[in-house]
């Protein structure tokens, strides 16, 4: 054993583990983005603020609720407690490294009764012992290394889902947020609809009255006055069931949570797109998918240490004696020290199998990483055409949106003169109504679009916060 000793310690010392280091699988990553056309050229975004994202939305009602989100909602402390018990286990992985030490500490007090062939009397017996006995498993093969690796690795995939979680729900609230104001907008338009109807039918009525307008005009009028009071009714539930999805969002109940209706004052931002290659940092599900193949890759490691022995130092020191009153004296000094391996001689073929599966659940986990990568890029270059397309097509509804308004005044302006029947001033109100709500559509889709652009380019995340 002496011989070995030096030979062992070399090893420890060195460093060396058994199983493959771990390189970051490759992923195809293209030099740029092909809807990137007319944005802003990237640049080094080092003095860009990091975290709160939304800060280039200029709503201090968003940023209120959006900072509410990481302290309050469920599902991010859920993943905030998982991230915590990740952490927990690398530290625990971390003492294996060391030796550990214990103490015990026993006093007892026996007998037995004399035998009855014998007639001898009852003999009582006492034992006190007092030790401590210390043992280390030396990482010889680089096990509890390989071991530490892997649980480090999910504990930044841990952290990586948190940020992705927290991200996720953000983003949810933002697209929420203007969601909702833009159905104020709405509303607030159907209301001004319903109270010219309402002016309309007023006229109509008179008219009727006096015999100088049909009935089949009155009930034109009327049809057109409760189905916009209809479609204000049907946006205001909609509202409601999104202030109720905020309100979950923030971890709060829909009684305790309401968000008055008001203008849209947020300040729509160009989004400046960075490097494809910084979107495998920026995005925490991308790092997430890469430290599971991280640890994966450290759990082959651990695999293959299986076939090797595992050798650990141990040693007891102490005291027993039969009396307490002089326990802890030189003649009752007990100890023992040896080294013990122990080792698989035989497990027909079980070793070889954990190897198999660790190097199949690696393989797994690039290709979900690979595929993270994929489903990356395609974000974004969703949101981009999305947005640049959006940009064109609301510029058209505008130019739309004017020239049905213009023919509404000048069909009624036409009825007011005798020229028309009252069915093509509905008409003309109709498309203007439709015309202008489809606009707010637009104008809904391009915030949402924005929120789900920033969100696919990471928000204000970064991996080296791993």
């Amino acid at each position: 054993m002496t011989k070995l000793t030096p030979v062992l310690l070399a090893l420890l010392l060195s460093g060396c583990a058994v199983g493959p280091d771990y390189h970051r699988p490759e992923a195809a990553v293209p030099s740029q983005y092909k809807e990137a056309k007319g944005w802003q050229q990237a640049k080094p975004q080092d003095a860009d603020a990091k975290g709160e994202w939304w800060a280039v939305y200029h709503d201090e009602t968003l940023a209120g609720l959006l900072r509410q989100v990481s302290v309050s909602n469920q599902n991010v402390a859920q993943y905030e407690a998982q991230y915590r018990q990740a952490k927990a286990l690398v530290s625990e992985s971390r003492s294996d490294l060391f030796p550990s030490v214990t103490g015990t500490g026993a006093s007892t007090r026996s007998g037995s009764a004399g035998s009855s062939t014998t007639g001898s009397g009852r003999t009582v017996s006492n034992s006190h012992s007092l030790e401590a006995s210390a043992s280390w498993e030396l990482d010889i093969w680089g096990k509890l290394r390989r071991t530490l690796e892997e649980n480090k690795a999910s504990a930044q995939a841990s952290a990586a889902e948190l940020a992705n979680i927290t991200l996720s729900a953000q983003s949810e609230l933002a697209q929420d947020y203007f969601q909702l104001r833009i159905m104020d907008q709405q509303i607030a338009l159907y209301q001004q609809s319903v109270q010219a109807y309402q002016r309309y039918l007023t006229v109509i009525n008179n008219k009727y009255q006096a015999g100088s307008e049909s009935r089949a005009t009155l009930a034109q009028a009327q049809a057109q006055l409760e189905s916009a009071r209809a479609s204000a009714l049907d946006l205001s539930w909609q509202r409601a069931q999104t202030e109720h999805a905020i309100a979950m969002l923030v971890g709060k109940t829909p009684a305790e949570f309401s968000l008055a209706a008001a203008p849209l004052t947020a300040t729509l931002p160009a989004i400046p797109t960075a490097l494809p290659s910084e979107l495998l940092q920026r995005r925490p599900d991308i790092a997430y998918a890469e430290r599971n193949v991280a640890a994966a890759n450290a759990a082959v490691g651990v695999a293959i240490a299986g076939y090797y022995p595992d050798l650990t130092l141990s040693a007891t020191g102490g005291f027993s004696s039969s009396t307490f009153h002089n326990l802890i004296s030189l003649p009752n000094r007990v100890w023992s020290l040896g080294p013990e391996l122990s080792g698989t001689l035989l497990d027909f073929g079980a070793t070889s199998a954990k190897v198999e599966q660790a190097r199949a659940a690696y393989d797994a986990d690039v290709a979900s990483y690979r595929q993270a990568v994929l489903n990356g890029f395609q974000e974004v270059e969703n949101y981009l055409v999305e947005l640049n397309t959006l940009q064109d097509e609301m510029l058209a509804q505008q130019r739309a949106t004017e020239a049905a308004k213009e023919s509404a005044r000048v069909t009624y302006n036409q009825y007011q003169a005798g020229m028309i029947d009252y069915l093509d001033v509905a008409t003309t109100e109709n498309t203007s109504l439709s015309s202008q709500q489809s606009l707010l559509t637009l104008q809904s889709t391009q915030w949402i679009a924005s929120v789900e652009l920033i969100a696919a380019l990471g928000g204000g995340w970064n991996a080296t916060s791993l």
